[in-house]
């Protein structure tokens, strides 16, 4: 859901300093061209008018610790997490992988609340897919820093109940990110999704 995401994150200008503070001084773990991670791309799923709303994927293997890889796998878990989130209206899993004071990821968790596929705003191909992670790189302050390329599906939404329901096209996006370390692993310390 890229491009309402984007509208409802509050206070993205913090994304900006954010990822000032994690210089280009670091190594590079990944370059343009990266092959995408498996985990978020549904396209070998079947379709269903009713997607099922199961409980919260599990943090895999590859995006535990706070190696380079591990953050690059994080992203792919983080992306599940926001999509299971956009589908129960329950962003409680997303929210226990961001940073408390991550403003981006608070407005996401409240447009979630509200615009969701349980409770009818959302119907289509609402899920956002990582295509590519364009750069990953760790700063001088030990965070990680960086940027995807991430596409929705067409699906619509309805911003009320009573709205009108709104049709969005398949589009790409990035989503810029900054990581910090909480209790040995990456967690989401500041994102923009334009």
């Amino acid at each position: 859901m890229i491009h309402n995401k984007a509208a409802a994150s509050v206070g993205i200008a913090f994304a900006a300093a954010a990822l000032a503070a994690c210089s280009h001084g670091g190594p590079v773990a990944s370059g343009p061209g990266t092959a995408p991670l498996g985990s978020t791309d549904s396209s070998a799923t079947p379709k269903s008018s009713k997607p099922a709303l199961s409980t919260p994927p599990p943090r895999p293997a590859p995006a535990a610790g706070t190696s380079l890889a591990a953050g690059e796998a994080f992203i792919a878990h983080y992306l599940d997490l926001l999509n299971h989130a956009s589908a129960t209206g329950d962003p409680a899993p997303f929210l226990a992988a961001s940073d408390k004071g991550c403003l981006g990821c608070q407005g996401l968790a409240d447009y979630t609340r509200k615009v969701n596929v349980k409770n009818g705003a959302v119907k289509g191909d609402y899920k956002d897919k990582l295509i590519a992670v364009k750069e990953i790189y760790r700063g001088e302050s030990g965070r990680l820093g960086g940027s995807a390329t991430i596409r929705s599906g067409i699906y619509e939404e309805r911003l009320t109940p009573t709205a009108s329901p709104v049709l969005q096209t398949s589009a790409d996006g990035t989503l810029e990110f900054t990581f910090s370390s909480s209790a040995g692993n990456w967690v989401m310390y500041e994102m923009q999704i334009t």
